[in-house]
């Protein structure tokens, strides 16, 4: 008897729990759990006036449903934390796979994660089944409450009241969290036709070879995206004295090596994650802030920055260290050689994500495509992932002529800061993020310093804001910085009507670009202006 009330009490506490729970940690706190959700007065007044075998049809729809929208909520606060919105229905189940990168087994956690999704189906079924059996045991007592928990709330909705930490009392948190994905998929399912017609408008279309990039003709041009480089990193933060004195020295630096560099920021079409997204953005000119525009985009013949510089005649590559598989999008772009973990000759230990530190990366590149004499003009396209989440450990700087196979990393993660010092508070992390970005960016400054001459130009920016581990709100803007170095001054000059600050550092008056401005801007800069 004590057994089964206590499960009965269980069954309902778990069903109100998974109405008032909201989708976004930063809103889950002890008032939610007192609301009235009115999913669940509406659903026990359903199934009071149904006959036995519809209440039972409706009650195990119900719990099935329920514990659908709340795997959804639980998603959506990880998304909230890392990409600062919810998950997307329709265009979110690439993230999967890059999630699954970080674990160490894969195939263990789908397994534990599948076995996890269906014992929540089964429960939040059973919890419906037996608060229905509860409601309709005690049908005339069940009734009363229904209407004086339906009178309430509708008073509460109708006055607005709510807690002090601003929750209204009147919950209907699923019932708001269904409409809107409802809602999203049907818009999402139409954004593949609208993203088509945004792909048939290309200034560039059709400008012959000899047409393109002509002011940088014999330059090596290197594209680096440095991971989870935001505004945060240089602006409005405790991390930006660092990071801005680090630039500064930086420009000096560079400047008495005899380069010069202009700085501004580009609204990425993502955050938190999805990299790819962005490179996609800022190859291509289209807003590129989805899987299935990703998709779309990379099986067209749509111009982008790479091709662009295959056919203007220069050798064409790109390198993802972390990478561990084949890469079939590389064809689109035009690269001529791809590089990853597999072929870089990288011997050394791994900096949790980071399977190869980004010196070594730069270096690598250096040995591979810029030492020979008389080679040809190289346009590369490098990301650093040094600075991708979760920050520990690090690697440090040495000797760029020890860096041989890597092995001279070997001892450097048992060394560096670990997860558990790093995660152990907001401002540890913070600090830790400063210094991944502090680590790829003197790497960068110290490659130019070393190796670059006067055909060299190197862009380099962030993908993406970091995620609100560092950034403390899913409200912040997607700006990254973007910097433009060259010896030559006549590279600069061609886009002194661009109006960025001159330096390493934007500062808060710097332009503000969206991501998918930057190839027609600099197509436009380097050779004939399009034709439209």
């Amino acid at each position: 008897m004590i057994a089964g009330r206590t499960l009965t009490v269980l069954a309902c506490l778990l069903v109100v729990a998974a109405l008032v729970v909201p989708d976004n940690l930063d809103l889950l706190g002890p008032a939610v759990f007192l609301r009235i959700p009115v999913e669940a007065v509406v659903g026990v007044a359903l199934v009071l006036v149904l006959r036995r075998v519809a209440r039972t049809i409706v009650a195990v729809l119900a719990g099935v449903l329920l514990g659908l929208l709340t795997i959804v909520k639980l998603v959506d606060m990880g998304f909230f934390v890392a990409f600062g919105r919810p998950f997307n229905l329709v265009f979110d189940w690439s993230f999967l796979g890059p999630a699954l990168s970080l674990v160490g087994n894969e195939v263990v956690t789908v397994i534990l994660l599948a076995v996890a999704v269906l014992a929540l189906l089964a429960l939040t079924t059973w919890a419906a089944l037996r608060m229905t059996r509860l409601a309709v045991g005690h049908r005339r007592v069940s009734f009363k409450v229904v209407a004086v928990l339906a009178v309430i709330w509708i008073g509460c909705a109708v006055f607005g009241a709510q807690f002090r930490d601003g929750a209204p009392f009147a919950s209907r948190a699923t019932a708001a969290l269904a409409y809107r994905d409802a809602r999203a998929v049907g818009s999402d399912l139409h954004d593949k036709s609208a993203f088509a017609q945004q792909m048939s408008v290309d200034a560039f279309r059709g400008t012959s070879d000899d047409q393109l990039l002509t002011a940088l003709r014999g330059k090596n041009v290197i594209l680096t995206f440095v991971e989870s480089y935001g505004r945060v990193a240089v602006q409005d933060s405790d991390i930006a004295p660092r990071i801005d004195a680090m630039l500064d020295a930086g420009t000096q630096t560079l400047k008495s090596a005899g380069f010069d560099s202009r700085s501004a920021f580009l609204t990425s079409s993502t955050t938190g994650g999805g990299s790819w997204l962005a490179h996609g953005t800022l190859e291509s000119g289209l807003w590129v802030d989805n899987q299935q525009r990703y998709t779309t985009l990379t099986g067209s013949d749509r111009l982008t920055l790479s091709s662009a510089f295959k056919s203007a005649g220069w050798r064409t590559v790109n390198d993802q260290p972390s990478n561990m598989t084949d890469w079939p999008e590389g064809r689109f772009y035009g690269y001529d050689k791809l590089y990853d973990f597999r072929n870089s000759g990288y011997h050394g230990p791994s900096f949790s994500y980071a399977s190869t530190p980004d010196q070594y990366t730069m270096k690598a590149l250096q040995d591979a495509e810029l030492s020979t004499p008389d080679h040809p003009p190289v346009w590369a396209e490098i990301d650093l992932v040094s600075s991708h989440w979760p920050w520990a450990p690090l690697p440090r700087m040495v000797d760029w002529n020890a860096l041989g196979d890597g092995s001279v990393f070997d001892p450097m993660p048992a060394q560096g800061k670990q997860l558990a010092d790093v995660w152990s508070s907001p401002a540890n992390v913070r600090a830790a993020y400063a210094d991944s970005i502090q680590y790829s960016l003197t790497t960068l400054i110290s490659w130019l310093r070393n190796y670059g001459d006067d055909n060299t130009v190197l862009v380099f920016l962030g993908d993406h804001q970091p995620n609100t581990a560092v950034t403390g709100s899913d409200s912040v803007s997607r700006d990254v910085p973007i910097t433009i170095v060259s010896k030559d001054h006549a590279v600069l000059d061609r886009i002194a009507n661009w109006n960025w600050q001159p330096g390493l550092r934007p500062g808060p008056q710097a332009p503000v670009w969206p991501m998918d401005a930057f190839r027609d801007r600099f197509l436009t800069a380097y050779g004939p202006p399009a034709r439209h």
